[in-house]
């Protein structure tokens, strides 16, 4: 099974930028769909953004115009780039693989990395 790598979590101040990377071991059919995922502490986990292989995206909608999501097929990569970034945004940020299409959730996780917002 293709395992995914996140890095690029930090402390950042209100309103600050923060870029997250996700990187899957080998190339694989899960990876037609890559999105990022977060949870906070007594929070459900909850959709970031997806996006497909052929560029299509979906967005939470508390999300879009914050935050961009791209991807590097070349060299099997996915990126948030976190914008005006909020204290409630704190989360532990998680990339997922795997699913059919950008509206659902995937089956392969990453280990998570922590994004704190504070001042």
């Amino acid at each position: 099974q293709v395992q995914l790598v996140e890095s690029g979590g930090d402390l950042v101040q209100p309103g600050g930028s923060l870029r997250l990377s996700c990187t899957a071991s080998r190339i694989s059919y899960s990876l037609t769909v890559m999105g990022w995922y977060r949870q906070s502490p007594g929070k459900q986990r909850e959709l970031v953004a997806a996006i497909s292989i052929d560029g299509t995206t979906n967005y939470a909608a508390t999300m879009k115009g914050r935050f961009i999501i791209s991807r590097d097929n070349a060299e099997n990569k996915v990126y948030l780039q976190m914008n005006s970034l909020k204290p409630e945004d704190t989360a532990v940020y998680y990339c997922n693989a795997g699913a059919y299409d950008v509206y659902q959730e995937g089956t392969v996780w990453g280990q998570g990395t922590q994004v704190t917002v504070s001042s």
